[in-house]
């Protein structure tokens, strides 16, 4: 019997597990004990990844569908020579404008590389990945307040943290080894911010029911109330950031008594928060998606932001205004995916920064893409208007997860060519294709991943490949030498080649890999970057802004912040209610492709689409507990549901998982101005009774 460290490739944390093998058969997964994001602890979809594949299981070989509308199975050169005819053809009438490519945050980083490699620099198309639905928010707040998408913590700050703020969070279901690291901090104070009494908020010793979406509001009354009690760190202030005096100014009109109005909290509330903020010697602000995605995510994230930067609660431990990330590789996505930005980061119109990779690459400038990718949205509304002629989606369920998915529904009949590269056949984006390609689970890959708090660790094969099964990896390196890319994939040969080139892309910028190596990941407890060629380990958990500096030209901090928005879509007469949408169980994972294998789990939970409603609400239509009610949408369209009656959702809120295809039918076309991140969280609905 062997044992493999590997890591789980489900969410944000990237936990590692170790994978007793005997006889290519995975006989047991127990979490890895020393490993410093889960030490020895695990949630149930990290132990039962061994199980994943052995219920759905494609043919191994990949399907055209033919002229009756049969998906056939071919073989793989077959394949490769359709999908590479066709690329080139449309490339060749339309532009390499008509192509995209949807990805995942679940890929290791190599894979992403090479995707962007074979799609964005030779075919010149445009790829974006469902990290935009989550994390862009985020990574545009970070680059406007910090000058780099830099998260600064590391998880160990949970339990270092004398007062703590989530907002918009709930890791009791979406992050149960964060809650198992809160827990253990038995000396904090939880405040929990967000509408509805979720999992977490019941266990907060402050539970802060916001009216949905005035968080902004929330946090420019929190900095009002703080610099008039001079509760503000001014030596921090003054040597580590810059624009305060006019952030100061701006906060002046968000009173207590208008941000009580606002927000729907007393003005008690308000002053309790600020004493609390005032009292911390460590304070941490956390938040995930109830802040991200929104009509106005950024400048949500950065009033948070500005708060850490105000009271001096950052670069410190236990301290920092943190974002938790959704996916294991997100991170990977966000700086090493050539989509929106360069590999390593950088912008695509930076002459240094272009030459830098083209000398890691061995590429001319020319063959270097030239301009970041379009957003998803931009992507489907272009498919839908006859711009974009083939779409290849990896690893991803679109026609489920993108919000008003519907768009999406229509944008499939209007392609010349549908590519679905999936562990799965049956998902409701795989069965629309017009190509699919199987590819193996993350047990029978190598790459890399990096989780929340940056940190690198190794995805390891656990199992051996059976015949004409493919890595995403040999799929995209396979059909570049199909299209006839040539000696722009002589240094893409395997993944670790395709991570080297990577290190050599990130020399030099904040988020430098250059120290670490396959070998050093190998049974490890991961690397945080930055780590470059020629560091030392000290820790095995480091945290950014140690010395104040940051990564803008002046090396401070600004302080960023604009008017609230109103928002473009209130509730009416006609739409009286709020849809607030997110995870429910921990069992539970995105659009439950994944998570259907889990058999312990599913008993959980309903095999069809339910919806939380409040008692009251409930009796005003006489709804009883599972019974079918009609939700219709602002956005055109409704869909049914099963109720279930609880008064963790106010009297005018109803919240409905993420997990059926039901819920983003209902979700609206509205995205944040800067991230291009959906407003998934507040849709204006109305109900009745089946």
């Amino acid at each position: 019997m062997k044992k493999v460290q590997s890591t789980c490739n489900l969410c944000s944390l990237a936990c590692n597990l170790d994978f007793y093998v005997d006889k290519e058969r995975i006989v047991r997964v127990l979490p890895t004990k020393d490993y410093p994001v889960n030490k020895g602890f695990s949630c149930i979809k990290g132990l039962m990844l061994a199980k994943q594949q052995s219920i759905y299981k494609p043919s191994p070989l990949p399907k055209i569908r033919n002229e009756n509308g049969i998906l056939q199975e071919k073989s793989w050169s077959e394949t490769y020579k359709y999908l590479a005819d066709k690329l080139l053809d449309i490339k060749n009438k339309y532009g390499g404008d008509s192509i995209a490519a949807i990805s995942t945050g679940q890929l290791p980083l190599e894979e992403m590389a090479i995707c962007s490699h074979v799609i964005r620099n030779f075919l010149r198309g445009h790829v974006d990945g469902n990290t935009r639905l989550c994390m862009a928010t985020a990574v545009v707040a970070h680059k406007q307040s910090f000058g780099f998408d830099a998260p600064p913590y590391t998880l160990r700050d949970f339990e270092l943290s004398d007062t703590v703020f989530l907002i918009g969070a709930n890791p009791i279901v979406a992050h149960p080894i964060i809650w198992d690291r809160l827990r253990q901090n038995t000396n904090k104070t939880l405040v929990v911010i967000d509408p509805r009494k979720s999992e977490t908020a019941q266990q907060a010793d402050f539970h802060m029911a916001i009216t949905p979406k005035s968080d902004i509001d929330l946090f420019y009354g929190l900095a009002h109330i703080l610099i008039e009690n001079n509760s503000i760190d001014q030596k921090y202030i003054q040597n580590h950031t810059e624009h305060f005096d006019d952030f100061k100014e701006f906060v002046e009109e968000f009173t207590p008594e208008l941000v009580s109005q606002k927000t729907g909290l007393s003005i008690q509330d308000l002053q309790t928060m600020a004493n609390l903020i005032e009292k911390g010697k460590n304070v941490s602000f956390w938040w995930t998606m109830g802040v991200n995605q929104s009509y106005e995510g950024v400048r949500t994230a950065q009033s948070i932001i500005n708060l850490a930067l105000m009271t001096g609660n950052i670069g410190r431990p236990g301290t920092g205004a943190n974002s938790i990330t959704g996916q294991c590789n997100a991170m990977g996505s966000r700086a090493f995916s050539n989509t929106a930005g360069l590999y390593g980061g950088g912008d695509y119109d930076n002459p240094k920064r272009r030459q830098a990779v083209c000398n890691a690459l061995q590429i001319t400038d020319d063959q270097l893409i030239d301009k970041p990718t379009l957003p998803y949205n931009a992507i489907i509304e272009k498919v839908n208007s006859g711009e974009i002629k083939a779409l290849w989606i990896i690893s991803t369920n679109p026609r489920h997860s993108w919000t008003n998915n519907e768009t999406f529904a229509e944008a499939i009949k209007k392609l010349d060519l549908f590519i679905v590269q999936d562990l799965y056949d049956d998902t409701h984006t795989s069965k629309d294709a017009g190509v699919f390609l199987p590819v193996v689970s993350g047990l029978k890959k190598r790459g890399t991943y990096i989780n929340t708090e940056r940190r690198l660790s190794a995805l390891m094969p656990v199992l051996d490949k059976q015949k004409n099964e493919k890595t995403d990896y040999e799929i995209f390196y396979e059909i570049g030498q199909h299209l006839g890319m040539g000696s722009m994939l002589d240094l893409w040969t395997t993944p670790k080649d395709a991570f080297e080139l990577m290190k050599k892309c990130s020399a030099g910028m904040p988020c430098d890999i250059t120290g670490v190596s396959y070998k050093l990941l190998k049974n490890s407890a991961g690397i945080q970057w930055p780590f470059a060629s020629g560091d030392t380990l000290t820790s095995d958990e480091r945290r950014l802004f140690e010395d104040g500096n940051y990564y803008t030209p002046s090396k401070r901090a600004n302080f960023v912040f604009s008017h609230p928005e109103i928002n473009p879509l209130p509730t009416n007469s006609e739409y009286p209610y709020i849809l607030n949408t997110g995870r429910d169980t921990v069992g539970q994972w995105h659009t439950q492709v994944r998570s259907r294998e889990i058999a312990l789990a599913q008993d959980s939970y309903s095999s069809v689409a339910y919806i939380y409603i409040n008692p009251e609400l409930a009796k005003q239509y006489n709804i009883s507990e599972s019974e079918k009610l009609k939700v219709s949408s602002i956005n055109g369209h409704s869909a049914t549901f099963i109720a279930k009656i609880s008064d963790t959702v106010k009297i005018n809120e109803l919240y409905a998982p993420i997990h059926y295809i039901e819920t983003n039918r209902l979700t609206p076309s509205l995205y944040d101005p800067f991230s291009k991140e959906p407003s998934y969280k507040t849709t204006p609905i109305n109900i009745s009774k089946l």
